[in-house]
């Protein structure tokens, strides 16, 4: 299987490049055309197969909202100057279909949406118009006391209906680790939950994204407040979701992320 022109027969890495001064991770920002370009071309050399650009940061417990236009203007900064120094697949991390659409002029290769099509009605049009691949994230409601992976379950089958209806045909699924919080269990209950049984998303057919590079469950878990002490963690919730069926791992992190899904793909192996 392919995505965005890359083989899945093993599991890849996303390099995540951000060009948000909010980010909660102040060293995935790339504040200027040199450090941009030094990133991506470190990202590609380390082993990513993907960089993903996110010009809005979208954590769900930070005050993110920025103007469409400056969003616009960032990631078709980002995109443009990346595009001229590496040959892989970029993703636009984004919910906005205006902004999507632009970044695919610019170059972008794949619409990445923590909305999983839902947010902006145009999102799926703009896909199926330009032929893009699409990674969706679960997006909707979270109740108190359901069941995490049946909850994500139906969430991105709404998603990839959505894609379908649109002719979108490359579509790769996204638990949106992070984003669901109902107010129980506890988020990181939660999100642990999803990645413990992860291959029970196999049901739905598609290729599977996680993004767990130091996020707050992990600094929850650890008690690592500070989000630069949370690469460990990262790379033990990394292994395990490989171990249960990831087959792409988003991350800050590409070198030390490569290494720990190299470990864990080559253990997964000598499964029965």
């Amino acid at each position: 299987m392919k995505f965005a022109g890359v083989s899945l027969e093993k599991p890849r890495v996303m390099g995540v490049i951000n060009v948000s001064p909010e980010s909660f991770y102040k060293d995935s920002v790339a504040g200027d055309e040199e450090a941009l370009i030094g990133m991506a071309k470190k990202m590609v050399a380390d082993g990513a197969a993907f960089i993903d650009v996110g010009a809005k940061s979208t954590a769900p417990y930070l005050e993110t909202q920025i103007p469409v236009e400056e969003e616009k203007r960032r990631a078709l900064w980002a995109i443009k100057t990346i595009r001229e120094h590496v040959d892989v697949p970029i993703s636009i991390d984004t919910t906005s279909a205006e902004v999507a659409e632009e970044a695919i002029k610019a170059g972008a290769d794949i619409i990445n949406d923590v909305t999983g099509l839902k947010g902006d009605r145009r999102m799926g049009e703009v896909a199926g118009e330009y032929g893009t691949p699409v990674i969706v994230c679960a997006h909707g409601d979270a109740s108190s006391l359901s069941d995490p992976i049946h909850t994500v379950t139906d969430l991105l089958k709404e998603s990839i209906t959505i894609a379908e209806r649109h002719g979108v045909e490359e579509v790769v699924i996204d638990p949106a680790v992070g984003f669901l919080r109902p107010e129980w269990p506890p988020w990181y209950e939660w999100d642990s939950r999803i990645i413990a049984n992860l291959n029970l998303l196999k049901v739905l057919g598609r290729p599977i994204l996680v993004g767990v590079s130091r996020k707050s469950f992990i600094g929850a878990i650890t008690g690592r407040e500070d989000p630069t002490e949370r690469l460990p963690g990262s790379l033990a919730a990394t292994a395990i979701a490989v171990i249960n069926g990831a087959s792409i791992v988003r991350t800050h992190d590409v070198r030390e992320t490569v290494d720990a899904i190299r470990v864990a793909s080559f253990i997964r192996g000598f499964r029965p």
